[in-house]
């Protein structure tokens, strides 16, 4: 009997985020400290840097990689100078890992507090450039109700 390969692999979703990161094996350090993520796998090259890894927040992965700064398009936000995506991470209690991703080492972009669209959220930089959104959605607001 053959099996029929999957499209989307096991325990990935269609949308996946590929980070690229300075120093990507700190990085996975930072992300199980602050956000409790479980790695799933690491592939290096002779030198250490990381060429692709994957970890898993919550039922969410990201995939990791180091920037290779020779290559235009891997290059990490601290080399761009700046970051043009952002990460929104539903949680149980944004409070409660809004304060562990501030003692792992993230800076605080914006407290926590509770917004019109039915979120309670805050956010964070993380110590490679990345900016986070770290939610608890607290409210069911109409669609009309916004705005």
């Amino acid at each position: 009997m053959t099996l029929k390969t999957k499209a989307i692999p096991e325990g990935h979703h269609a949308v996946t985020p590929y980070m690229i990161i300075k120093d990507a094996a700190n990085a996975i350090m930072f992300y199980k400290k602050a956000f409790g993520a479980t790695e799933l796998m690491r592939v290096t090259d002779d030198s250490g840097k990381v060429r692709h890894a994957e970890i898993k927040i919550e039922d969410s992965p990201i995939m990791i990689v180091d920037e290779f700064p020779e290559h235009s398009i891997m290059k990490s936000p601290e080399s761009l100078g700046g970051t043009t995506m952002h990460i929104f991470l539903y949680v149980e209690d944004v409070d409660a890992l809004f304060a562990q991703a501030i003692d792992a080492g993230a800076k605080e972009l914006m407290p926590v507090e509770d917004h019109s669209e039915g979120d309670r959220r805050g956010g964070v930089t993380d110590p490679f450039g990345h900016i986070w959104w770290i939610a608890t959605h607290i409210k069911d607001v109409p669609l009309e109700e916004l705005g």
